[in-house]
């Protein structure tokens, strides 16, 4: 396949096999033409649903044009990397300690990591394959990974904003690399298998959802625990519903999960039991270097031990009110 002309129409069916090889879900190709959420990421943005998230703002404008992204780039494979992992709690009873939670996709390695590699392995293929740009992008920078998943046939875009694959559900990562291969595109996804279910609107312990697919990021769990540098407002504090890094609970609640969701493959992602989520002071007795040592491969990295200690004090605090 050496040699192909990456301006030229071209069909690589066995990308998609590549993708399955290295042990992704689900793979697909999308254009890079004009994003057809443009007006609403605007008006997003001016009514300060992104919070403290700047970057989204100044790239706005590559999220609406996704050709600009990497000049030259025409083309975006699309995969989907399944990291759920059934609960270790057993029999649904309660502990008998106060016991915090940590979204599924953080208890074991950071998904940048484990995804990226295996992402830049396929793009390595498109490069051999006679494409002179690969660029993989692992939910960073100015990509909007959601929209263009669906463009490339790989599910719709649910209540809860999140993409939803029939057969599978939402526990999924989604990886694009950006590619001059002009590949044959996948036909678009083009029917909401939502309905008329608002159980994931319902369902927000901070009624985070404006609207159906609109999230006010300002008092979204995962917000307030990853990206959020400041003390949570007591308000939203007191309904963390004990979660300590990210939340769950839009995605528990969907029924294409409750149905479809399936342990992923991928040891990466299986939990380290590397906390003890019965342990109050467990970030408070920790020094930074300890934190390091264990935490640096793992999205926990991304609040740092300060944020971590903020996060404890008010999941705990929370779990509390709720008893």
């Amino acid at each position: 396949m050496a040699g192909r002309v990456p301006n030229a129409e071209c069909r690589v069916p066995s990308v998609k096999a590549k993708a399955t090889e290295l042990g992704f879900i689900a793979c697909g190709v999308a254009d890079l033409g004009e994003s057809r959420f443009g007006d609403a990421l605007d008006r997003w943005l001016s009514l300060g649903y992104a919070g403290t998230m700047r970057y989204l703002h100044r790239q706005a404008a590559k999220r609406k044009r996704p050709a600009d992204i990497v000049p030259g780039a025409t083309r975006a494979v699309v995969v989907l990397d399944n990291y759920y992992k059934a609960s270790t709690r057993r029999g649904g009873r309660k502990p008998a300690r106060a016991s915090v939670k940590i979204s599924r996709y953080a208890r074991g390695r950071d998904y940048h990591l484990e995804l990226g590699e295996r992402l830049e392995r396929l793009a390595e293929y498109l490069r051999a394959s006679g494409a002179t740009i690969a660029r993989p992008f692992v939910d960073a920078g100015p990509v909007p990974e959601r929209e263009l998943a669906a463009r490339a046939g790989l599910g719709w875009i649910g209540k809860n904003t999140m993409l939803i694959r029939p057969g599978v559900g939402s526990f999924f990562f989604i990886g694009c690399v950006l590619t001059d291969l002009a590949l044959a595109v996948d036909p678009p996804f083009e029917t909401d298998h939502c309905g008329s279910c608002t159980r994931c609107l319902e369902a927000c312990p901070t009624n985070a959802f404006v609207a159906p697919r609109v999230l006010d990021a300002n008092r979204c769990i995962s917000y307030l625990t990853i990206e959020y540098r400041g003390d949570v407002p007591e308000e939203l504090a007191a309904k963390l519903d004990g979660w300590a890094f990210g939340c769950d609970v839009c995605n528990e609640v969907c029924p294409w999960n409750e149905r479809f969701a399936a342990p992923s493959e991928q040891a990466a992602y299986d939990d380290r039991k590397a906390i003890p989520r019965d342990d109050p002071t467990f970030f408070e007795r920790l020094t930074e270097a300890e934190f390091a040592d264990q935490f640096v491969d793992t999205p926990l990295e991304r609040p740092g031990l300060e944020g971590m200690r903020r996060n404890f004090r008010n999941a705990f605090a929370s779990t509390r009110e709720k008893r």
